[in-house]
């Protein structure tokens, strides 16, 4: 980093640009045209009433920018404008826009001349961690919040903060960006992504440029480094960001060196053992493939950017396995990132150790979780070329426009995870020919489509996109089966000769303090009755209308065939007692265990 920042001021500061194509199979529908309920609005309202609207926005986001004496440290006050701008958006919510409003125009005053937007002191100024990092954010927020809402006070700050950070970032003599002894890549995460989004709403090319040529982001490849050691070169939050911006510079695909480290994820992920069964990554921030689920199990921040990841990977190059991969991490990883009353944010998820909440509201992992929470409703319906896509099952409504303009309603009516049943009314402003397709989980073995009660003699197949294409009038509906039967998953690695209790996307897991008689028996060496699993049973501990499953298993040292056994409920991974998702088992090569089917699979 620091040599190309050299480089650059040598040239005199020129910014070459290359041009890249845009093009993307998939597009978003806009955040305030989608209602979401179910279990994931629920998370939403939640995060809005106690969260968003529960911080101290002043003394803990505010008061340092105002101050502007710190020595180091991030708040991740961009981060939290950029969620509220687009929850806001989507839910319309009149006193979060109002905190929204406060929090940018306050910001936007501690806003210097020389357009520095931070909380460093004179001397600490870009060299130190997070400076960089807490202004990208801020630029990327700005630009949010006037993309979002026609703001062009947040524009123009955002701008002007852009603007500083390439001054000082191409200074002659180039300034000594990164005093620290870890790798130059982490204090920049956020940067160049925020510049693209600025370029693209500014339409001034200079920031997409200072990516190409200053960042050298169409550049920058590495190799998965697992483990936190050294220059902590496998931090994943860190790594998927630069795939995220390489994918964004390149959507049709054309140059394979942009896809390079994307594809090196993949294959860690999928392949590697790099995806946990709750599709967390990571390990104490860092790529991790043990398959452990120990304390520092998938950092929110790492899950928040996989999600942005596949959603980006579904949008160029449409495949079903990316939306498999989103409800897995979005049902278990995620809201297990949350208290159920959506007040406390954790930062890791594991679940072979005793979860805590993050102590503070401010830093990355809240703010990320808050951002992850604000690109769900962008996640269910896509719109193509010939029709739309429904990738996630939620009870919502989504408007959405088809290429020719026509307006249509899709209004899913379900309980899903609850079950695999799924109404989806299709209602056009007029009669209209369009495809309609529907992502049949990799999970899913026959599923069965019904169109206005007639059923398909097309069969769905599990892990393919089943595609309706007819004239559809309004108030046609389709009805879709999603068979949810309990699947005794095999673990991997560290699990190795135990398994885990899947239904639909989600994973069961034991709390022992919702069950009699456990202190002191350590959960990790209990053995299932692989009979004996049995559900879904009612259960509201983890959230309203929420399911669970029972089991029985034996206590540890004391299995034999007829032994006494005990009776145990497993609740939904999000519990926040949950502490143990695989078991040991009496024979490991039992015929009805299953592979996780995100393992190996071919996109």
């Amino acid at each position: 980093m620091r040599q190309a920042i050299k480089a650059l001021a040598m040239a005199g500061g020129v910014l070459m640009m290359a041009s890249w194509a845009q093009a993307y199979e998939l597009e978003r529908v806009d955040l305030d045209s989608v209602e979401v309920g179910g279990e994931m609005g629920r998370r939403i309202q939640v995060t809005v009433d106690n969260n968003l609207m529960k911080l101290d926005v002043d003394g803990d986001f505010l008061k340092p920018f105002r101050e502007r004496n710190a020595p180091g440290g991030f708040v991740g006050l961009g981060m939290l404008i950029d969620a509220m701008a687009r929850i806001a958006r989507h839910t319309q919510n009149p006193a979060l826009i109002e905190r929204k409003e406060h929090v940018v125009n306050a910001a936007l005053a501690a806003q210097e001349a020389d357009g520095y937007l931070g909380m460093m002191r004179e001397d600490a100024r870009i060299a130190k961690l997070w400076d960089v990092h807490e202004m990208a954010y801020l630029v990327l927020g700005l630009t949010s919040d006037y993309e979002l809402f026609g703001k062009e006070e947040s524009l123009a700050g955002a701008k002007r903060l852009a603007d500083y950070l390439i001054a000082r970032l191409t200074a002659t003599p180039a300034p000594d960006v990164f005093d620290t002894d870890i790798s130059p890549t982490m204090p920049i995460t956020g940067l160049a992504d925020a510049f693209l989004c600025l370029s693209e709403q500014s339409g001034d090319e200079r920031y997409r440029a200072f990516c190409l040529d200053a960042l050298h982001v169409a550049e920058w490849r590495k190799p998965i480094v697992k483990g936190r050691w050294g220059a902590i070169d496998g931090h994943v939050y860190a790594y998927v960001d630069k795939c995220l911006v390489q994918l964004r510079l390149d959507p049709d695909g054309k140059d394979a060196g942009l896809h390079a480290a994307t594809q090196g994820v993949l294959d860690f992920i999928l392949k590697g053992n790099g995806l946990a069964i709750s599709g967390a990554c990571g390990d104490h921030e860092c790529w991790h493939d043990t398959q452990a689920g120990m304390s520092n199990l998938g950092e929110t921040c790492a899950s928040t950017y996989m999600l942005k990841f596949y959603d980006e990977l579904l949008r160029q190059k449409p495949a079903p396995l990316y939306g498999d991969l989103m409800e897995r991490t979005i049902y278990n990883t995620l809201f297990a990132a949350q208290s159920p009353d959506g007040r406390r944010i954790r930062y890791y998820s594991p679940f072979e150790a005793p979860r805590v909440y993050f102590t503070k509201d401010s830093y990355c992992c809240p703010n990320n979780y808050r951002r992850g929470l604000a690109d769900l409703p962008r996640f269910i319906v896509y719109r193509a070329a010939d029709g739309l896509l429904v990738n996630l099952y939620t009870a919502s409504t989504v408007n959405a426009a088809l290429e020719d303009g026509t307006a249509v309603e899709v209004r899913q009516e379900t309980d899903y995870p609850n079950s695999g049943s799924v109404t989806v009314h299709v209602s056009p402003a007029a009669d209209a020919e369009f495809a309609l397709s529907l992502r049949i989980p990799r999970w899913c073995a026959g599923a069965r489509v019904a169109v206005n009660g007639e059923a398909q003699a097309e069969p769905a197949k599990a892990g393919t996109f089943y595609t309706l294409r007819r004239v559809w009038k309004p108030g046609d509906t389709v009805e879709l089966e999603l068979p949810m039967e309990c699947r005794l998953v095999k673990g991997r690695r560290a699990q190795a000769g135990r398994v885990a209790i899947m239904r639909g996307p989600q994973l069961f897991a034991l709390n022992p303090a919702g069950n009699e008689g456990m202190a002191g028996i350590e959960p990790r060496l209990l053995t299932l009755d692989v009979d004996s699993v049995a559900g879904p049973v009612p259960d509201d501990s983890v959230r309203p209308g929420g399911m669970a499953c029972t089991v029985k298993v034996w206590d540890p040292g004391v299995w034999y065939p007829g032994g006494p056994e005990r009776t145990l409920r497993l609740t939904e991974f999000a519990d926040p007692g949950a502490v143990a998702a695989y078991f040991c088992v009496p024979n490991p090569e039992d015929e009805r265990y299953v592979d996780d089917e995100l393992f190996a699979p071919t996109p």
